[in-house]
C-alpha cells in the first residue's frame, strides 16, 4: 500500500485487495478476542472540519483497539479554525503524532497534508471523495457475495464523494459500474477520465436510474443533499425526483440484489422506508465494517 490514503483513485487493484484481506483478518481477531499484532501507544491526530457520527467513533474505537489513542480536533479545538496554514498544521502534527485522519471540505487540504507532513495521511471525507467508506462497502459486498470481480454495480443519485469513490474502486476491482445521476450532478471529471481508460469492466453514465438498477448485483444511493448543501435542499429535491430506490427500481435488479447506503439515510427521499428496513442487515453490516476497513487502513500505513 502507498503511504498515504488520500483518494482511490491512488490505489492499485492489488493495494485494495491487501486493505480488504486485512480488515476481514483483524475483524476475526477482534471477534475472537485475539489481540492484534500491532505496535502500542501509536496516536492518531483526527481533524473534524466536518460533523460526524461513523468517522468519528469508527477511527477513535479502532486506534483503540489497536493498541493506541485517538485526538479529536474540531477547528474549535485547533489552530485551523483561527486560520493556521495547513501546511504548518501538518509539520506540528508530524512531530507529535504517528498518523492523521483529516475529515473535512476541500480535497487539496488532505493533499496538503501529505505533502507537507511526515507521517501517513487518511482522508475521512472531502467533498471530492470517501475512500473509507468505500473500503468498507467493497469488504461487505465480498462478505456476503463471496467476490467482487464482475459483479454489477449500480449507483443511483448525486455525482458526489460517494459516487467518485464508488465508481474509482468498483472498476479497480473488476467490477461494472452503471451510475445514474441528473444532468447538473455528474461525478467529478477526474473521475469519469478514469473510468474512460478502463478496459476490464464496464462503466457507463446515464441519467435513468431504470438503466443503472438493471441487473444490479449492488445498488448504492445517498442523500440528495450532503453536508454544506443545506442551501440546495428544495433545488436538488426537485432535480432527483424520480431518483428513489423503491420496489420498481428493485425489481429490475439481481435476484438476491444487495442495497449499500453509507448513512445517516432520508427515508422516503433517496430510499423508501420499506426497502431499507428489508436491507437493513447489509446496510448495517457495512456501516459495521468502517470500524474493520479504516483499521486496515490505519494497520497498513501506522506501523
Amino acid at each position: 500500500m502507498k503511504n498515504h490514503l488520500l483518494k482511490l483513485l491512488d490505489l492499485s487493484r492489488d493495494d485494495i485487495t491487501e486493505i480488504l484481506d486485512t480488515a476481514d483478518r483483524l475483524k476475526a481477531e477482534q471477534k475472537a478476542g485475539k489481540k492484534h499484532d500491532f505496535p502500542a501507544g501509536k496516536t492518531l491526530a483526527m481533524i473534524f472540519a466536518k460533523n460526524s457520527t461513523r468517522t468519528r467513533v469508527s477511527f477513535e474505537t479502532g486506534i483503540f483497539q489497536l493498541g493506541g489513542q485517538g485526538i479529536f480536533l474540531s477547528n474549535v479545538d485547533s489552530q485551523l479554525g483561527r486560520g493556521e496554514p495547513i501546511q504548518d498544521t501538518a509539520r506540528v502534527l508530524s512531530r507529535y503524532c504517528d498518523g492523521i485522519m483529516i475529515r473535512t471540505f476541500a480535497q487539496q487540504e488532505v493533499e496538503d497534508l501529505a505533502k507537507y507532513g511526515s507521517i501517513p495521511v487518511i482522508n475521512g471525507l472531502t467533498d471530492f471523495a470517501h475512500p473509507c467508506q468505500v473500503l468498507a462497502d467493497l469488504m461487505t459486498v465480498r462478505e456476503h457475495k463471496g467476490r467482487l470481480v464482475g459483479l454489477k454495480i449500480g449507483y443511483i443519485g448525486d455525482g458526489n464523494n460517494m459516487a467518485n469513490s464508488i465508481i474509482a474502486g468498483g472498476l479497480k476491482c473488476g467490477m461494472d459500474v452503471s451510475a445514474a445521476c441528473p444532468d447538473g450532478y455528474r461525478p467529478d471529471k477526474l473521475v469519469l477520465d478514469y473510468a474512460s481508460t478502463v478496459t476490464d469492466a464496464r462503466f457507463e453514465l446515464t441519467d435513468d436510474p431504470k438503466t443503472a438498477a438493471r441487473g444490479a448485483d449492488i445498488i448504492f444511493t445517498d442523500v440528495w443533499a450532503s453536508m454544506g448543501m443545506e442551501s440546495e435542499i428544495a433545488e436538488r429535491q426537485k432535480a432527483f425526483r424520480g431518483y428513489c430506490v423503491d420496489d420498481g427500481i428493485m425489481a429490475l435488479a439481481s435476484p438476491g440484489c444487495m442495497i449499500q447506503h453509507c448513512l445517516p439515510a432520508h427515508r422516503g427521499e433517496e430510499i423508501t422506508e420499506k426497502v431499507f428496513e428489508e436491507h437493513a442487515g447489509e446496510i448495517f453490516d457495512e456501516a459495521e465494517n468502517r470500524l474493520h476497513a479504516q483499521k486496515a487502513v490505519m494497520y497498513l500505513l501506522m506501523r
